[in-house]
């Protein structure tokens, strides 16, 4: 069965008999029938009275003929009624003579009797139908003592009484008979009750489950469905109980839980609404919770409580959090002005609001004096470490104007602050600048150069801070040294240098004076005179330009139209070649190793239907049996399993179930998995077992991956691998990539997330469904829309994004992702940058850093992988040549990437958090989990940054660190805290 088993205990309750009839309640006579009829023969059962074990007088059959031989004695009881009963019991009580103790009895002599039935509609019976034979009876058994007697004093025999009981079933007619069969014993039937079972009425787990009849067989098993107490709901699957034959409950399936704003009470037998101040916000067993400091409730069975006047929860808080309200203003703004920088420090508000995530935001005014009064500062001011989100109560702003006043409010904002109705409380601050001198000059452009002059040209400066006087232009030949440079002074920003030496480099710089004086130097700028042989060039290329330059116009407005008619057409061609790729992936290339399979995709196929029976093997369902339900796919349920194909041993295999109530279209697009994935061949691709298509549900079955995803299979072995076993992983990865893509299979969501893992850490590529469910409005943040289709943008690469252009190419982009991946233990790409950031930070060329611990080879091997230009990036195959010469030398893997890569790593590892935001030691070592090192650096004196920042490994094993992975990540981080300190302080310098 292909659904969720959830167990749950029932409780202990005594099975439920139902007596059809009992001898020992009869008043008068029983008036069975008997055979031989009772006078005709003395061996016939004779109705008498008797006692029972309690020596209540009861009616009774007995006979005794023990010396005839043939004995054939039958009593029949009246007609039962069986009142719906499919199995029935019948309890005996009985004795029986020993017949050793019968002087001279013959071998005939029998202690056992036989019990049969017949069924019938109505009571139709007589004295000699149904005939006294075995056929039409049907025998139950033979019924044999535990204990016979045989003393016998002056008041009679000492009996010994047996109890026997027997079932019998299906029965199926209105009701039935009984008859016992002496055959030469000496015995009393003492007493006969029939009755049937059944399980009683039960609440149990939120569910009422009504009385239920036993089955017709002792292991039959009765399903019964159960329904939901009162504000109670059913969790994953139908409830259900299953009635044995004994009339007891067992094979719980599902179960009820209390909804939202209900708790369960009485022993689960009742839900009841949540009294009011209290609040339940989920399903599920838990009790009503109090309602939390500042919120109420304003009526019963409430899921949440809400904020009272003037407080506030985000959407993030939990529920159970109480809520708050926004921060009062800071305190004690205080500034230092330093010519055109101020730096502001301030303490934190006096009342946070309840809250721990309060930060400040800076709002910059100009206030020139003017009518117009204070206007909001222009973009060109600089605020580190930022403007807005500060953790930290300071903040250093820089490129103010000269001479200007400016105002400054620090605000304080928390959590709930853009749910209040007001502005944020601030405090502010007022500052003139002084006098500066300009900035630096950005940039300088040649205009024009002979051989012996240059012109030069550049911007003023982005912070002039006043009236530029004039600039102060330094030269020099490149191969001389500086000191023998020549300055000019210019008016303007253009200046013609002359009197230069033909074919030399020379060094330019540029700097701006105003009356607080000169700015600093421009960067260096090279630039070169003519050669004598490249300026007669010039004149001689020059000449004929100018002889031609009337029939030039012409030819120029000719090919521009013919350049806009051919731009057109080849737009419109672009947007069809796209929209080709988009709906169809090629499968065809003029590369492909002779004889080598090429993929097809089964989408060409006129009926899709073809492609699956072509590539995918039909399996019978007799083959398959579900175990367990082991997650959730896109279609259906993913459970585990057995297949047994005849011939062959029996085998783990994991099966994808199609969800009933389907669509052609998406039965269609289930099965396209399993007709690309029987076109793979390979140990590092997952393996096709077959299809079942025939039955419901449809399936796909595949060999089982007992570790499951790398991405989780990481997470939780974090650390457990050594390096050599993780590039064994990813050349795993790599060759399996490496046989996809000589197929000219494009995968187009290569992540760690669809390589599976075995029991012997081999990885296979799997889910080669993406390429085909683009379109699909999936739930899922990972995969984002762009241009029309759902893509998994952190894995991605930049073409692919912007035009859809997938190749293989693109897949080696992303197995860079997975090889980051893989190094981090399933770190987050990106970690919880928007999808929007990362593709802004790709274009910028940003790359993400080496994970800690990452050997240089493997990160470099990962940026050769995001080369910008896709004809740049290795093909798969020199990927695993490269891992394969790593594993056979592992030298290779023993440099590790310095912490600061220079400009192939802009983006910061934000596996380190940045030191600044945090305003103790205490708190930093916290945030890098070594938080039980605290004591060991307060007794060290190690409690300020500045002191932990110059931190060795021989101070870190003096702390008494002594775990190696504990050394190295305490290191690292020192280290990223002494490059933010050096960043901090060149710019403030």
């Amino acid at each position: 069965m292909d659904i969720l088993w959830i167990l749950w205990t029932i409780p202990a309750v005594i099975a439920v008999e139902e007596t059809l009839m009992d001898s020992t309640t009869a008043t008068a006579e029983l008036g069975w029938t008997v055979y031989p009829v009772s006078g005709s023969s003395d061996n016939s059962w004779e109705e008498v009275s008797g006692y029972d074990e309690n020596m209540n007088t009861i009616r009774t059959y007995q006979v005794c003929n023990v010396f005839d031989n043939n004995q054939n004695n039958w009593v029949r009881t009246k007609y039962i009624r069986r009142r719906g009963a499919q199995r029935i019991h019948v309890e005996m009580k009985f004795s029986v003579r020993d017949c050793s103790s019968i002087p001279n009895v013959p071998g005939s002599c029998k202690e056992t009797f036989n019990l049969y039935y017949y069924e019938s509609d109505a009571d139709t019976a007589t004295r000699t139908s149904p005939a006294w034979m075995e056929n039409p009876w049907i025998k139950v058994d033979t019924i044999a003592a535990d204990e016979s007697f045989s003393q016998v004093d002056l008041g009679g025999r000492v009996m010994k009484i047996n109890t026997e009981v027997r079932s019998f079933g299906p029965v199926s007619r209105n009701g039935f008979y009984l008859a016992f069969q002496d055959y030469g014993g000496c015995m009393s039937l003492i007493a006969v009750r029939v009755f049937y079972r059944k399980c009683p009425r039960i609440i149990t787990n939120g569910a009422l489950f009504q009385e239920t009849l036993s089955g017709a067989e002792s292991t039959s098993l009765v399903a019964a469905r159960g329904v939901c107490i009162p504000n109670a709901e059913e969790v994953d699957v139908p409830i259900k109980l299953y009635c044995n034959g004994d009339g007891e409950w067992m094979v719980p399936i599902g179960r009820c839980m209390c909804k939202a704003g209900n708790e369960a009470v009485e022993n689960g037998t009742v839900c009841r609404a949540c009294p009011s101040g209290f609040f339940k916000p989920t399903q599920g067993d838990e009790s009503c919770m109090q309602c939390p400091i500042n919120s109420r409730t304003t009526s019963e069975g409430a899921i949440n409580c809400i904020c009272r006047n003037g407080y506030y929860r985000t959407d993030s808080d939990p529920l159970q959090m109480p809520c708050t309200t926004v921060p009062s203003a800071p305190q004690n703004v205080i500034s230092s002005v330093n010519e055109t920088s101020v730096m502001l420090e301030w303490m934190p508000p006096r009342d946070s609001g309840g809250r721990e995530d309060v930060v400040f935001n800076i709002i910059c005014k100009s206030c020139g004096g003017g009518r117009g009064g204070c206007t909001r500062c222009g973009d060109n001011v600089q605020f580190l470490p930022r403007q807005l989100g500060l953790t930290e109560s300071r903040v250093y702003i820089s490129d103010l104007l000269a001479h200007t006043q400016y105002t400054f409010e620090v605000q304080a904002v928390n959590g709930v602050s853009d749910q209040s109705p007001y502005s944020p409380q601030y405090a502010s601050v007022n500052i003139t600048t002084n006098q500066a001198a300009p900035s630096t000059v950005s940039i300088m452009h040649q205009v024009s150069r002979t051989v012996d002059s240059i012109t030069l040209t550049w911007s003023q400066p982005d912070q002039p801070n006043g009236v530029i006087l004039d600039y102060e232009l330094q030269y020099y030949e490149k191969d001389q040294s500086e000191y023998n440079s020549t300055t000019i002074r210019s008016q303007t920003n253009t200046v013609v240098i002359r009197g230069l030496k033909p074919g030399s480099i020379y060094v330019f710089q540029v700097r701006a004076r105003t009356v607080a004086g000169f700015g600093r130097y421009s960067g260096k700028m090279y630039f070169q005179t003519m050669t004598e042989e490249e300026y007669n060039t010039s004149i001689q290329e020059k000449l004929p330009l100018i002889i031609g330059s009337a029939a030039a116009g012409l030819v120029f407005l000719i090919a521009v139209v013919v350049i806009i008619i051919v731009c057109n057409r080849r737009r419109g061609f672009d947007r069809a070649d796209s929209e080709y790729t988009d709906k169809l992936q090629h499968y065809t290339s003029g590369h492909m190793t002779p004889g080598m399979k090429i993929y097809i995709d089964p989408f060409t196929y006129e009926d899709p239907n073809e492609a699956v029976r072509e590539f995918a093997k039909e399996i019978d369902i007799s083959c398959v049996k579900i175990e367990q339900v082991i997650g959730a796919g896109e279609f259906g349920e993913v459970c585990s399993g057995n297949l047994k194909l005849p011939g062959k041993r029996e085998m783990f295999v994991a099966i994808k179930t199609l969800k009933s109530g389907y669509t052609e279209k998406q039965r269609r697009d289930f099965l396209s998995e399993a007709s690309i994935m029987g076109q793979f061949d390979h140990p590092n691709v997952i393996h096709l077992e077959g299809v079942v298509t025939k039955s419901s549900p449809v399936m796909i079955i595949t060999e089982f991956m007992e570790n499951g995803s790398l991405d989780s299979f990481l997470r939780q072995n974090d650390g457990q691998f050594t390096v050599i076993q993780l590039v064994g992983m990813l050349r795993g990865i790599a060759s399996g990539m490496k046989y996809l893509a000589d197929m000219n299979y494009v995968h187009r969501d290569l992540a760690a997330r669809n390589i599976l893992v075995n029991s012997n850490l081999v990885c296979k590529v799997s889910d080669f469904g993406l390429s085909r469910f683009l379109e699909d409005d999936t739930s899922d943040p990972t995969y984002t829309s762009a241009l029309g289709g759902k893509i998994p943008i952190r894995w991605t690469a930049p073409e692919a994004i912007q035009y859809r252009k997938f190749t293989s190419a693109s897949d080696v982009w992303s197995y860079g992702i997975v090889m980051w991946e893989v190094m981090s233990y399933g770190e987050r790409p990106y970690w919880d940058m928007t999808n929007q950031d990362v593709i802004n930070a790709i274009e910028q060329d940003y790359r993400l850093p080496p994970p800690m611990d990452c050997p240089s080879a493997l990160h470099q091997l990962m940026l050769d992988c995001w080369q910008k230009d896709r004809n740049n990036r290795p093909k798969f195959s020199q990927i695993v040549n490269n891992l394969d010469k790593m594993i056979r030398n592992p030298n290779m893997l023993k440099a590790m990437t310095p912490l600061s890569s220079g400009v192939h790593l802009p983006l910061l590892d934000r596996s380190i958090p940045d030191f600044s935001s945090f305003s103790t030691v205490d708190e930093w070592l916290d945030a890098i989990k070594m938080g039980q090192y605290k004591d060991n650096f307060a007794n060290a004196d190690f409690t300020t940054f500045d002191v932990v920042s110059q931190m060795t490994m021989d101070d870190i094993l003096r702390v008494g660190v002594t775990l190696a992975g504990h050394q190295k990540k305490i290191l690292n981080s020192v280290q990223m805290m002494r490059a933010q300190m050096n960043q901090i302080q060149s710019v403030e310098v």
